[in-house]
This record gives structure tokens, C-alpha cells and sequence, in this order.
């Protein structure tokens, strides 16, 4: 927890119960967390919701996903959203977007002065950095060949169908394409798959994964920034990346970038990834990851803050 190690005193944690997830969270966050921050000066909410209750809210809003391709999630999970999202938003004392994309959108979408939203980008943890030998871990997987690596959840959003239709042809090329990420109830299911599904994989095994690719690829048709990609680069993976929504904001300049519905494109930037642009791309991404930082992060949050407050 970065922001009470930098000014102790100033922040106090308070977390949901463990066994609490999706909808019982959210009537935790709904119920219980307005009367236990009913003190605080400001709350402050780190993904996307808030308790509507709560006064003097300060929310990230990662993405406003729920607002674009209604396939993208069920029912009720795009119903929830779409009708406390403007509310908590509008209400807010002040409003984190993580990249430029995401900030016009909510003042596009809920009319928010320009002055409550401000973007501050997210970190990437310092372990991708020095991720060990990633060998074990591609033993133990049963990675034999090089491959290309994705992560995230199955769902139409992420466009892993896309790599499911390129696979064999990175195949024919020598390229494995294997994805990493578990399927969510709220998220409809992916068809069948070419690519092959690893499931979940541990946080703690990740760095190695993406330490041990080829290249990353990144095919979906909306992020609101698409810290993945800058954690492959600080792996010393080159990326493949959608030209979509925030994904090139996120990459600098540092990936090669595709349209995500052209996959004879994407697998071009793959291969050239992996071949003969790899060694200038790690480079960079090397040097876009290092200036990616938590402690960054969080210094910019907790000036964000200040603002609110000696505004009061």
C-alpha cells in the first residue's frame, strides 16, 4: 500500500472482508463502507465504483467499458453499471482517469468539468523487471516451442477470437500462440479456441511467462489503458499491439501496432516482433516500462488529493 507508506498518518486502509467478491462486494461497498469512512476527509475508491452514499468521493475509473458493445458483458453486470457509474462520477470530488483516452471519454460521456478529472497512468510492479529464468516455469507448462503470449479474461471485448483465427499461421511460422486468463461469469464465453488456453496463471508466475515469449500480443477492441503490454516490455518482451482505444497512449511508441480486425495485419506485427523488430523494441520497452512506476503513481494520487482538499 504505496500512498500510506508516503505520508503515514494521512491514510487509512479499509478493506472488504476476503471472502467477498462481485455482488456481495458491491453491497459491502454499497452498505457497510459509507458508515466506516464517515469520517474521512475524502474516500478514495481505486476501481471504478463508489459508494453512492459517501459525500466526499474520490474515484479511479479505469475504462467506461459497460457504456460501448452491449455483447461485451451480461445483463446485469452492463445494467449496474451503466446506472450508478454517471452517478458516482458526477458526484465525485475528483475523478482519476489512467490515461488521456479514458479522461475524454468521461467528459464526453457524463459531462464532467475538465478540472475534477485527471490522468494519472498506473505502475508496473518492479518484479516484472528482473523476472528470474523462466525456464522451469515452460517446463512445467509444457512450453516446448517459442510461443506468443496474451493475457487476460476470455469475452468478446479482448478479441482473442482474433488469435484464435491467426494461430496457424504464426504456427506455420513457428510460433506457439498461448493465452493466459480465466473466463468470468459476467463476461459471455469465448467460442472455440485455436490458441491454447493456460487458464489462470499465479501472479507470481507471470513475470516468467511473459519473460520467456517471443512477443506479446494485445488484440482487444477497448482498454482503458492496457498495463499488460507495458508489463511484457519491462520483461523484456517485444509487444504486438490493437491501435485501439488507449492501447497506443499505453505502449509510447514502444510496440508495433495493428487493426484488431485485420488479422492477416496482426499477425504481421507479431512475426516482425518477434523477428527482425524484436531487439529494437525491447529497448524500448524497456525504457517506456522504467518510466512506469507505482511510487510514480502514487505520488501523482496523493498530489491529486491535495488539490481536492486545499480547494475545500
Amino acid at each position: 500500500m504505496l500512498l500510506p507508506a508516503l505520508q503515514p498518518g494521512r491514510y487509512a486502509v479499509i478493506r472488504p472482508p476476503r471472502a467477498l467478491a462481485h455482488r456481495a462486494g458491491q453491497a459491502w461497498e454499497q452498505l457497510v463502507l459509507p458508515a466506516s469512512a464517515r469520517r474521512a476527509e475524502l474516500l478514495l475508491s481505486p476501481a471504478n465504483l463508489a459508494p453512492l452514499a459517501h459525500p466526499r468521493n474520490a474515484v479511479v475509473i479505469h475504462d467506461v467499458a459497460p457504456f460501448h458493445d452491449p455483447s461485451w458483458y451480461g445483463r446485469a453486470y452492463r445494467a449496474w453499471h451503466r446506472a450508478v457509474l454517471p452517478r458516482i462520477a458526477r458526484r465525485a470530488r475528483l475523478v482519476i482517469a489512467p490515461s488521456d483516452y479514458v479522461r475524454a471519454e468521461l467528459a464526453d460521456l457524463f459531462g464532467l468539468p475538465d478540472e475534477r478529472i485527471r490522468t494519472v497512468a498506473p505502475g508496473v510492479d518492479s518484479r516484472f523487471a528482473v523476472p528470474g529464468d523462466p525456464a522451469p516455469l515452460l517446463r512445467r507448462l509444457g512450453l516446448e516451442r517459442p510461443y506468443v503470449l496474451a493475457v487476460g479474461t476470455e469475452g468478446p471485448r479482448k478479441n482473442l477470437a482474433l488469435l484464435d483465427a491467426i494461430a496457424a499461421d504464426l504456427g506455420a511460422n513457428g510460433l506457439d500462440l498461448v493465452v493466459a486468463g480465466s473466463s468470468r461469469g459476467y463476461i459471455p464465453a469465448a467460442g472455440a479456441a485455436s490458441a491454447r488456453r493456460l487458464g489462470y496463471v499465479d501472479d507470481a508466475d507471470l513475470p516468467k511467462l511473459y519473460a520467456g515469449a517471443a512477443a506479446f500480443a494485445m488484440p482487444s477492441l477497448y482498454e482503458g489503458f492496457g498495463l499488460p503490454c507495458v508489463e511484457a516490455m519491462a520483461a523484456g518482451t517485444p509487444v504486438g499491439a490493437a491501435g485501439s482505444a488507449a492501447l497506443p497512449e499505453a505502449c509510447g511508441g514502444a510496440a508495433l501496432l495493428a487493426s484488431p480486425h485485420d488479422p492477416d495485419a496482426f499477425a504481421a506485427a507479431l512475426l516482425e516482433a518477434a523477428g527482425r523488430e524484436r531487439e529494437r523494441l525491447v529497448a524500448a520497452g524497456r525504457e517506456r516500462a522504467a518510466g512506469l512506476s507505482w511510487q510514480r503513481t502514487a505520488e501523482a494520487i496523493d498530489r491529486a488529493l491535495d488539490l481536492v482538499l486545499l480547494s475545500r
